[in-house]
């Protein structure tokens, strides 16, 4: 798999995996540069995204495209997410989801209040707008680069 960071020509085809999975999309046009598009084979198999917001970072909007899930695709997206944070200097990666809980337990990431996320992330349009209340905030903290 490889991964890069999606451009101008990739927002119709990231729009549409949004909408198709029920994500949050309203934005993209202007976090267009925070988004990633995974490949395998030729062919896109997801896409994430990472805002970096100094030493904080949100996740957001990774999707595996529905035939290449259950084959470590979605593990692999987040991994180079992660990395790519950490090299901006992230300390602490948040996300906010409405059913993958469990998915992002076993990458290490652990529940939190939602009010106890930074300030810098509660403001990002994502967490204050676009993700209904009832989702829940995770985070996961590393003390060295990835």
């Amino acid at each position: 798999m490889k991964i890069r960071k999606a451009n101008r020509r990739d927002l119709p085809l990231v729009i549409n995996i949004l909408r198709r999975n029920n994500l949050p999309h309203e934005d993209i046009p202007s976090k267009l540069d925070c988004m990633f598009i995974a490949h395998s084979g030729g062919e896109v198999v997801g896409i994430g995204g990472v805002e970096i917001l100094g030493r904080h970072g949100l996740l957001r909007s990774l999707v595996v495209e529905e035939e290449f899930r259950g084959k470590g695709y979605g593990r692999a997206i987040c991994k180079e997410l992660e990395r790519y944070a950490a090299l901006k200097g992230v300390e602490e990666l948040y996300l906010l989801t409405t059913n993958a809980e469990g998915f992002f337990r076993k990458l290490g990431f652990s529940v939190i209040k939602r009010e106890d996320a930074p300030g810098v992330i509660q403001k990002t349009e994502e967490f204050s707008a676009l993700c209904p209340s009832s989702a829940v905030c995770m985070r996961k903290k590393w003390a060295k680069k990835l």
